[in-house]
């Protein structure tokens, strides 16, 4: 494309931006997107060497799709992921898709799972517990752990084998379990003896997919 095939009224520019994109393949491959010119309705890119001429709502043999067209922009899906390209930037974008992680435990004489993981980097051993609404432990495995929930904790209670309990509602800078980590989780630590080991609940598991098959317990966590 050159100058003289622009129009007055038409936004054209030529090689304003090159996007690199790299998408996950076998062999790692590179894909360089280039947003040539923009028109109404239409962009022109040029993928890996080869020229396409797109209109809104089509896609590129190599599955890129003109999702809309503005003044100083263009919106395209790639690999199912949607961006704005705007003239005059250069973005590269390191992708890679989303990989399953998963780990699996095998239940003890009890029927039970447990496991070891880590809180705020510091290792623990679980009881795998879908019956707990939060990460649980008690003030003697809190303080282990250097948790300060009487200053940084909400005052709250809870219900337990003994009777009503004094406790406090906090957030775990990080919880692992295996390869599975997650940020910021909820948690209650509950000022007395109990629980004993500390509980692994929902608002940790219910971010991933849990299966039970027999005696074993697979977890599952996108990337």
């Amino acid at each position: 494309m050159t100058t003289e095939s622009c129009k007055p009224k038409i936004h054209c520019v030529r090689y304003l931006c090159v996007f690199m994109l790299w998408l996950a393949s076998p062999a790692h491959a590179v894909e360089i997107i280039e947003l040539q010119g923009l028109f109404t309705g239409k962009a022109v890119i040029k993928v890996d060497g080869k020229r396409h001429v797109l209109s809104v709502g089509e896609t590129s043999p190599e599955g890129i799709e003109l999702v809309a067209v503005e003044s100083e922009k263009a919106v395209l899906k790639v690999d199912g992921k949607t961006s704005d390209y705007r003239l005059g930037s250069t973005v590269g974008l390191s992708y890679v898709k989303p990989e399953d992680v998963e780990e699996k435990f095998y239940a003890d004489d009890r029927g039970m799972y447990q496991a070891v993981g880590s809180i705020n980097g510091h290792p623990v051993r679980f009881l795998v517990d879908t019956g707990a609404t939060t990460v649980a432990m008690n003030r003697s495995q809190a303080k282990s752990l250097g948790i300060r929930y009487r200053i940084e904790g909400d005052p709250t209670s809870v219900s337990t084998a003994s009777g009503y309990a004094k406790a406090y509602r906090i957030k775990l800078k990080s919880v692992s379990l295996g390869k599975i980590r997650q940020n910021n989780v909820e948690a209650m630590v509950i000022d007395g003896k109990h629980p004993g080991p500390i509980l692994l609940g929902m608002s940790f598991l219910d971010k991933l997919k849990v299966e039970t098959a027999g005696d074993v317990l697979l977890l599952k966590q996108r990337k």
